[in-house]
This record gives structure tokens, sequence and C-alpha cells, in this order.
């Protein structure tokens, strides 16, 4: 039974780590479940649901992503890849703790 628990936590694994790429892309939600949709074959229900886990779990990211998103001159690449790099330290440093 075991096994199964855990294919899934690193699909859920593999599916944040395509958002991120999104996010580094700049996308939208919707586009990053289109996306994940035509080129990794993933769910949109599925991204949605792992999006909105990232968001509860990393608000002021996605406030500050938003903005940014919203103005013309958005974060380059490399400081989203930095916001992401420390999201992801401090995500799985609060999994540790936990």
């Amino acid at each position: 039974m075991g096994e199964s628990s855990n294919s899934s936590a690193s699909y859920i694994h593999m599916v944040q780590h395509l958002i991120e790429k999104c996010l580094i892309f700049h996308m939208s939600k919707e586009e990053c479940m289109e996306a994940l949709s035509k080129h990794a074959n993933i769910k949109p229900v599925i991204t949605s649901t792992v999006w909105n886990e990232l968001e509860k779990e990393n608000k002021k990211f996605f406030e500050d992503y938003a903005k940014a998103k919203s103005k013309e001159d958005r974060m380059s690449e490399e400081e989203t890849s930095q916001m992401i790099q420390k999201m992801i330290s401090d995500s799985s440093k609060g999994a540790a703790n936990n």
C-alpha cells in the first residue's frame, strides 16, 4: 500500500517543479494549467490543486508575483528564480520542522 502513496507524493512533487518553471516564465495559473496539460499530460484540475496549495503556503510570494505580473516591469527571470529557490528551501525547512 505504501508504494502508491509514495508515487503520488513524487508525482505531486513533479507537478510543483513544473509549476515553478511556469512561474519563472511569468505564466498565469490558467496558462500554466494549459501548458502542463498540453506538454506534460497533467490534468488541469491537478495543476490547479497543487498551485492552490503552493499559494496557501507562500502567500507573500504569490502576492509579489501577481503584482510583478500586473506591472510592466516584471521581475527578471533571475529574480523569479531566486524567489522560487528561497521558497523551496523555506518550505523544505518547514517540512522538516513539522
